[in-house]
C-alpha cells in the first residue's frame, strides 16, 4: 500500500468523504494535519502529527516512515491538495510514488458554484503568504473573472484597499465567500468602497466579476474635478485598460498643448476620448475633433460624450492621415497613437497646422521616440522633450510601496518663428 495518502476535506469535516477514505484515516498509523482538521477526528486512535512547523511536521513524517515496519501516514488539509496547498510541498520532499492524493472540491469550485458563475476561464490567484503583485497584473490586463485566496492580512479589505488606490478604469463586483459547506456560509456581494472597513472569518476566498459597460454607474458630474478626470470615471476597454492615456500623462500632456478659448483641436488616435473629453471641458468654446480607427473606439467616444455631456466633441472614424482629411486646419494637434504611421501623419500634420500652432505626441516605445525625434530634428521646429516616469503609491497590508505606470515620452513642438 501506498505509506502517505493525502486527503481533502470541507467544512464537513469527516461526514463529507467516502466510506474507503473513512476506511484509511481509520487504519492511519499517524494522523497528519492543522489542529483545526485533527479535530475532526478526536477519537483516532493512532499518532498525530500537528503541522504548526511544515518543516517539523515532514521531518517527523520521515521518522515515522522510516522507524514503523508499516507506515501508513494520511495527511488531512483542506479542499484540493494539489491546488495551492499541502501537495505541492510534499511531493518536493517525498517521492511522488510514496504519495497518493484524494481531492475535495476547492474552496473556488464551491464559490463560483454558489455564484452560478461558470469558471473554466477564470484567473485563481493566491495571495496567502504572497505578493499582491500577481492580482496587480490581473488588474491591469482587465481580466474578467478573479478568485482571490485570501490571509489574514491579504483581507477582503486589504484587497480592496488596494484596488481602488490603483485608479483602474475597470469596475468589479467583489464577493466574499465566507465558511464555504460550514454552518455559518456567507455568500456576499459588495462594492469596494464599502468593504474597506468590513471584517471577515479567515476562511474566505475573494471573487472579483468584472462589471460589463452597462452595469456601470454613472460618476456625479459635480464631484469631478475641472483638471485631471479619474481614469474609472470613463467607459473603456475592460480587456485593454492600459490603452488610456492615464491622469497623471494626461494633465501634462493638456499643459503642453497650451490650449486657448476657440480653438480647433485635432486628437489623432483618441481611443477612449479621454484627452478629447478633458480638452472639451477645459476649453467648451474649441471644436474637439477625435479621430479614432476602430468602430469600438468611437462608440466608448461616443459613451463617454454622454457621460461628461459634452457637445464640442466631433468623433471621427478613420485611420490617419486620410481620416484628417476632410477636418479644419487645427491650432493644437495630440497625437496619442498612430497605428504605425507616425512619420506619414507628422508630413500631413506639418503641412495643416496653424503657423502659431502646437503640437504634442506621446509615445511609448523608443522606436517611435527615435522616429518622431528625427522628424522634429529641423530647424522650422522648437522642440521640448518630456520623458515621464510616475509611480503611484499603493497599500501593502498596514505599508505603502510605489508602483510604477509605464513610462511615457512627450514631445512638444510649435513653429520657428525665426
Amino acid at each position: 500500500m501506498t505509506p502517505i495518502h493525502v486527503i481533502g476535506i470541507g467544512l464537513t469535516g469527516g461526514s463529507g468523504l467516502q466510506s474507503h477514505l473513512h476506511m484509511l484515516i481509520d487504519q492511519a498509523t499517524v494522523l497528519v494535519g492543522s489542529e483545526r482538521h485533527l479535530q475532526y477526528f478526536p477519537s483516532h486512535p493512532g499518532k498525530r502529527i500537528t503541522l504548526t512547523n511544515f518543516a517539523q511536521g515532514l521531518e517527523a513524517i520521515q521518522q515515522h516512515l522510516d522507524q514503523s515496519p508499516n507506515p501508513l501516514v494520511v495527511v488531512i488539509t483542506s479542499g484540493d491538495p494539489l491546488f495551492f496547498g499541502f501537495g505541492r510541498l510534499l511531493l518536493q520532499t517525498f517521492a511522488a510514488d510514496l504519495l497518493c492524493f484524494h481531492p475535495y472540491l476547492s474552496s473556488v469550485q464551491i464559490a463560483f458554484n454558489r455564484l452560478k458563475v461558470p469558471w473554466q476561464d477564470a484567473e485563481v490567484i493566491s495571495v496567502h503568504g504572497r505578493s499582491l503583485s500577481s492580482l496587480v497584473t490581473a488588474w491591469q490586463k482587465g481580466v474578467r473573472k478573479i478568485a482571490v485566496l485570501t490571509d489574514h492580512k491579504n483581507t477582503p479589505a486589504a484587497i480592496a484597499k488596494l484596488f481602488l488606490s490603483l485608479n483602474l478604469p475597470i469596475h468589479y463586483e467583489f464577493w466574499v465567500c465566507e465558511n464555504l459547506e460550514g454552518s455559518d456560509e456567507r455568500v456576499q456581494k459588495f462594492e469596494p468602497k464599502t468593504l474597506l472597513n468590513q471584517q471577515f472569518s479567515a476562511l474566505n476566498v475573494v471573487v472579483l466579476l468584472r462589471y460589463d459597460l452597462e452595469k456601470r454607474e454613472k460618476s456625479d458630474l459635480a464631484s469631478l474635478p475641472v483638471l485631471g478626470l479619474p481614469d474609472q470615471a470613463f467607459y473603456s476597454f475592460a480587456d485593454r485598460p492600459g490603452l488610456m492615456t492615464k491622469r497623471e500623462i494626461r494633465i501634462l500632456a493638456l499643459a503642453e498643448l497650451q490650449l486657448q478659448d476657440h480653438q480647433i483641436i485635432w486628437d489623432i488616435g483618441s481611443g477612449t476620448g479621454s484627452v478629447a473629453i478633458e480638452t472639451a471641458r477645459i476649453v467648451p468654446s474649441s471644436q474637439v475633433y477625435a479621430v479614432e480607427k476602430t468602430a469600438l473606439g468611437t462608440q466608448l467616444i461616443h459613451q463617454n460624450c454622454q457621460h461628461f455631456q459634452v457637445n464640442n466633441v466631433h468623433i471621427v472614424l478613420g485611420e490617419a492621415p486620410t481620416a484628417l482629411n476632410n477636418l479644419p486646419d487645427p491650432h493644437r494637434i495630440f497625437i496619442g497613437g498612430s497605428g504605425g504611421h507616425l512619420q506619414e501623419i507628422l508630413n500631413y500634420c506639418q503641412m495643416r497646422l496653424d503657423l502659431s500652432g502646437v503640437i504634442v505626441v506621446s509615445l511609448a516605445t523608443l522606436e517611435n521616440f527615435y522616429i518622431a525625434t528625427q522628424w522634429f530634428d529641423k530647424p522650422n521646429w522648437v522642440v521640448e522633450h518630456l520623458q515621464i516616469q510616475l509611480s503611484r503609491s499603493v497599500p501593502v497590508a498596514s505599508m505603502t510601496r510605489l508602483t510604477p505606470l509605464n513610462p511615457v515620452m512627450l514631445i512638444r513642438a510649435s513653429r520657428n518663428p525665426n
